[in-house]
């Protein structure tokens, strides 16, 4: 396994011999690979940490050495010309492994080099000091030398000892802010590689732009959907847009980029088949401290296969709605026709014919079709209680705030009330002569909450306790999944007590 190295390693302490673990030349190679030494030939810093080394120790040459498997490279040079020599010829092959500087007053008299080629021959080496570079894990690199052509017996004093032990460290701090660049820029080319395969793999087309409005990034998903390239600017969409819905989308967008907002938009989108597909598109803006539209991230999503099948469910439903509409029309047709010449029934036949009729407004809540004639929640209910009211007895109230009730609640809500008002003629209030019902709406705008509390009283006892039917099953469905709410039933000794809360955003929408 190669050798790694934690963020939060210290410098390796002055003064400490190198870590035996990393002496291996394995270990060493992978370590100077990881500081991209190529880049730092000749670098600026290191330039000028050699030329004042040079000056400290009064010595006509300076060099930053790397000692590698075949060479010792310099990376920094002061008085020589060569980038280069054998490994085994290298000084600082053996500087780098001594815990302090090491220094060599005359290389002539020392058993290590005296056969040297770089003593016997150019540059001709006879002084040579050289404070070890180690690696925050303790691998030996090399060393940063200062060398003379004249022996000098009394070597270095100790400020330049110190002061070529401190330059040392601020090479390896050159090469250690070098090192956390390169690991930096490679998290961030993972990180980068890791959110492109996310982009070119997920299902939706995906694309940015910034805050002018330029195009500057398509996933992979966006050439497999249209077959060509993704355009620079908005303009360049109208051409994949359905000309019929082109108009109404460009705009759109055009008026949530002027304003900030979010876009979220429907419309056909030309496929790479040639067909038109339905698309939900949408869009949020990314905004800076300030508050600023730095850029705009969005996606394509393909629903057309849901938006058939939603279109067909829709023409199902209004076709069954029509034909019990229809029945309820044959139904009050028939008992007029029985009771034309039958004047003793005729109060009776045209009670039941105003409640068939009543049913029939009811219906429209429970699938919403045009001409509806009330659009709150106290209209709602009282259009669907009509056919529960009798003229002689006053047993239905409602009262309390208005509330508006929009398109998509107005189906949930009258599957509630609708549900409510069966129930109570079934077993509650609404079987009795004598029962009552009370209906209370209620508008808080501080908690943004919609409540109605639904009481029955004068009915049979109730039986609480009993199993969920289907029908409990569906006022929880209905307020719970549809409308983001809640609704608890209770009994008390006058009746079943049933209390309704849920956002007014989900009521009036």
């Amino acid at each position: 396994m190669k050798p790694g190295r934690n963020p939060t390693t210290l410098p390796w302490p002055a003064g400490k011999a190198p870590s035996q673990e990393f002496c291996d030349e394995a270990s060493r190679a992978f370590v100077l690979e990881s500081y991209g030494l190529d880049a730092l030939e000749d670098d600026e810093e290191l330039a000028g940490i050699t030329r004042f080394a040079a000056q400290l120790c009064g010595a006509p040459i300076a060099l930053v050495s790397l000692v590698e498997k075949e060479r010792q490279r310099f990376l920094s040079r002061e008085g020589l010309k060569e980038r280069e020599t054998p490994r085994s010829t290298s000084f600082c092959a053996h500087a780098m492994l001594h815990p302090e500087p090491m220094v060599v007053r005359d290389a002539t008299q020392d058993p290590r080099f005296a056969d040297n080629p770089l003593v016997t021959k150019g540059p001709g080496i006879r002084f040579y000091a050289g404070a070890p570079l180690v690696s925050d894990e303790g691998a030996p690199l090399g060393s940063l030398c200062v060398i003379d052509t004249e022996p000098r017996p009394e070597g270095l004093d100790d400020l330049q000892i110190a002061g070529l032990r401190t330059l040392a460290a601020a090479v390896m701090r050159r090469l250690r802010n070098r090192r956390d660049a390169l690991e930096a820029q490679g998290l961030l080319h993972n990180s980068e590689k890791q959110l492109r395969m996310l982009a070119d793999n997920m299902p939706d087309l995906a694309w940015s732009c910034d805050a002018e409005g330029n195009f500057d990034f398509y996933n992979a998903r966006w050439k497999l959907f249209t077959g060509i390239d993704g355009p620079k600017n908005a303009e360049g969409w109208r051409q994949l847009v359905h000309p019929d819905d082109e108009a109404a989308a460009m705009d759109l967008w055009y008026r949530c980029a002027g304003e900030g907002i979010a876009f979220d938009a429907e419309y056909r989108m030309m496929h790479t088949s040639g067909e038109w597909r339905w698309v939900l598109s949408r869009a949020h803006p990314l905004r800076d401290p300030a508050g600023e539209i730095e850029r705009w991230f969005g996606t394509v999503t393909d629903i057309d296969v849901s938006r058939k099948v939603s279109e067909q469910r829709d023409l199902l439903a209004r076709e069954l709605s029509h034909r019990i509409k229809n029945i309820f029309a044959v139904v009050s047709s028939l008992v007029s026709l029985h009771a034309r010449n039958l004047p003793e029934v005729k109060p009776f036949t045209d009670n039941l014919t105003a409640a068939i009729a009543a049913l029939g407004r009811a219906h429209d809540y429970v699938r919403p079709l045009d001409g509806r004639k009330s659009d709150n929640l106290a209209g709602l209910i009282k259009e669907l209680m009509e056919p529960y009211r009798l003229k002689e007895i006053g047993h239905i109230t409602i009262s309390g705030d208005k509330c508006r009730v929009g398109a998509s609640a107005a189906t949930p809500m009258a599957l509630v009330f609708h549900e409510l008002a069966t129930n109570s003629a079934k077993y509650g209030a609404l079987s009795s002569a004598q029962g009552t019902i009370d209906v209370v709406i209620g508008v808080d705008e501080e908690e943004g909450k919609v409540s109605a509390v639904w009481r029955e009283r004068g009915g049979p006892a109730p039986k609480p306790g009993a199993p969920e039917g289907f029908g409990s099953r569906l006022l929880r469905m209905s307020v719970e999944g549809q409308l983001g709410g809640t609704i608890k039933r209770r009994w008390t000794q006058d009746g079943v007590v049933v209390e309704l809360s849920a956002p007014i955003e989900a009521i009036s929408t």
